[in-house]
Order: C-alpha cells, then structure tokens, then sequence
C-alpha cells in the first residue's frame, strides 16, 4: 500500500537495541536513513557492549566508516552511503525535536535483555512527541520504502496498534521467512511463521494471512503511540523471547494486528542469541531462555497450557540430546522448569 499524498506527516522514532553487533547495526542503520519517509530520528540502545559498538557507530556516522554488506543482493540498500554527518545525541543531552533524522545513542548501562533494551529507547520517544515508534532489530536491512508502507497501513485503519513487515531472508532475499509475524496456540505453547519459505513473486492473499497474526514480530514491528500510551512498555519478565506475544496478548480486544506486504525488511535473525535459524542447532542460551520465557508467558496467561509447554520442553530435550546437544538438552529442561521470580 503506497503513501497517499494528503497523508499528514507522521514522526517515527526508530528503536534499534545493539549488543556487540556494531558490523550488522551500521548496516542495518545505512538503510534505514535511506527511508524515503523523512521524518524520523533513531534511538540506538546499547546493552552495554564490549566490541567498541560506541566508537564504530559514531565513526560511521560521522562519514569516517562505511558499512558493508554481506551479500552482493544486499549492496543496494547501503551502497552508495546516505548523507554524513548525522548529528549524534546522547540521552542526557536535550534532545532534537521529533522528526529531525538525527541519531540518539542510549547507554542502557548493562546487557538488560531485548525488553529492557528496547524500553530504554521507547520510554525516551514517548517523553516526546513521536506519533510512531518503529522497533527494528538490528540485523535487518531495510527497503527505502519499508517504513511509508508501515505507515500507510495503520493509516487505513485507527484500530491498527501494530503492524509488521514481509521478512525475507538476508541470504535469499526472494524467500519470505515470515509474513507480519506468527500465528500463536497458547495452549500449546507453539508458534507457526505465517508464508513461511514462500516465494514473495508468488500471489498470496495478505489479508488473509493478516487474519491469522497472533502476534507481530519484533524484527521489524510499527506501534502507535496510542497503543503504547494504552498498553504499556513490553514486559522485562523474559530477558529473551515471547516479548511480542505478551505484548498481543495484552492488547486483545483493544486493538488490532496488521501486516504491510509493500514493506520489505531482509533479517539474518538470531545471530546474537544462536538460535535455531542460524545454524540448524540452538544454542544453549537460546534454548534456556526460549523455554524460560514460553514457561512464564503460559502460566501467566494460559494456565491450562502447562502440561502442553512441558511435553514439548521434554521433547526437543530428547532430540537434542539424541543428536548429540547435550548442553541445549539439559538448557532446556532447566529453562522450562526455571520458576524464579514467578
């Protein structure tokens, strides 16, 4: 769905969270200020990294460091460079009007996991006056009319409160990986990727798979600020995963979940957590936290889905362990039986 001329202009607050990735964020962040929607200012949140993120970050935008692409297909969305030098704050500095395209660097002091980092950033914007705060993950790339289609999809409809993009792999940039986000079975405890692996030239019916989001993934997720002033901050009980489905889970009945198919956001997807999607195996981190989180969200909302969430726990702890991740096996099973602070 293109802009529509008469369209008021919207000031979006991009919201990126950076943890030792500087390599991905600068690229990610090359082609978001290629947007050919104009006003935005990105909050790039630190879970305190340790790989000298500040000093490559404020080089590259200073014109000192160029970003590189890892894939050919992907050169286009951050060669040749935007415009520098973008203007760099601090969250203790006053801060820029809305809208400006400057770049506010927010320490958040420790590695906080994906809640706190991002909230860090969204408390900021919503001090001001944005009318959007876009979450974007920091291993994405962007199309430059990524964002206009999020915006003129929630412009269509006032309900909207979320609206996610078409995710296409970094590596084959022609193959959806998931369409918005996920259709969520929360007495089971299992997530299924709506057009999964589908070719994008293909005819899809959008709205149709619009139907089915039970939650907007993260990786690329617009939220208004009415639903954010209404629902709350997303929820600092996980450290890592199920942040989105708390956050729908929340806002049923108050608002609704839409899917923009004209915005393109290419995702390379668990790099710093090793999840799954990397490397075929999930690492044990990811594993513990990944079934920490499924434990907390089911029986905080959907009680009777216990039994269901441990089963499964159980399951992929015995086909990792029979394919010889014996570490992932027993992270499992400590993160689905994990009941601190509950």
């Amino acid at each position: 769905m293109a802009p529509q001329p008469n369209q008021p202009k919207q000031n979006v607050a991009v919201i990126v969270l950076n943890w030792n990735a500087w390599g991905d964020c600068i690229e990610c962040l090359e082609s978001v200020y290629r947007s050919d929607h104009r006003e935005l200012t990105v909050f790039l949140c630190d879970n305190r990294s340790t790989d000298g993120s500040r000093d490559h970050i404020f080089d590259w935008a200073a014109g000192q460091l160029c970003a590189r692409a890892e894939s050919p297909a992907m050169t286009e969305f951050s060669c040749p460079p935007c415009r520098k030098p973008i203007t760099v704050f601090t969250s203790d500095d006053s801060l820029p009007q809305p809208g400006t395209r400057d770049l506010i660097w927010v320490q958040t002091g420790a590695n906080l996991g994906f809640a706190a980092g991002h909230n860090a950033g969204i408390e900021l914007a919503m001090s001001q006056a944005y009318d959007f705060l876009w979450i974007l993950n920091a291993d994405t790339v962007v199309d430059s009319r990524a964002l206009s289609a999020l915006l003129a999809r929630a412009a269509s409809d006032p309900d909207i409160g979320l609206c996610g993009s078409v995710l296409c792999y970094y590596d084959a940039p022609e193959t959806i990986q998931e369409a918005g986000g996920c259709a969520y079975y929360p007495y089971l405890g299992i997530a299924r990727r709506l057009a999964p692996d589908a070719e994008l030239r293909m005819k899809h019916d959008w709205r149709a798979l619009e139907g089915k989001l039970g939650y907007v993934s993260a990786a690329s997720c617009l939220a208004s600020r009415a639903f954010v002033k209404d629902i709350g901050l997303l929820s600092e009980d996980y450290f890592l995963y199920c942040e989105e489905i708390d956050w729908a889970t929340r806002a049923r009945g108050r608002f609704t979940f839409a899917l923009a198919e004209d915005s393109l956001v290419y995702h390379k997807k668990g790099r710093s957590t090793g999840s799954k999607s990397v490397a075929g195996k999930r690492s044990p981190m990811s594993a513990y936290y990944l079934w920490r989180a499924r434990r907390r969200f089911t029986k905080r909302f959907y009680p009777l889905g216990l039994p269901s969430v441990f089963a499964l726990a159980v399951g992929a702890a015995l086909v990792a362990f029979i394919t010889g991740q014996k570490e992932t096996a027993r992270a499992t099973l400590r993160g689905v039986m994990n009941k601190s602070n509950e």
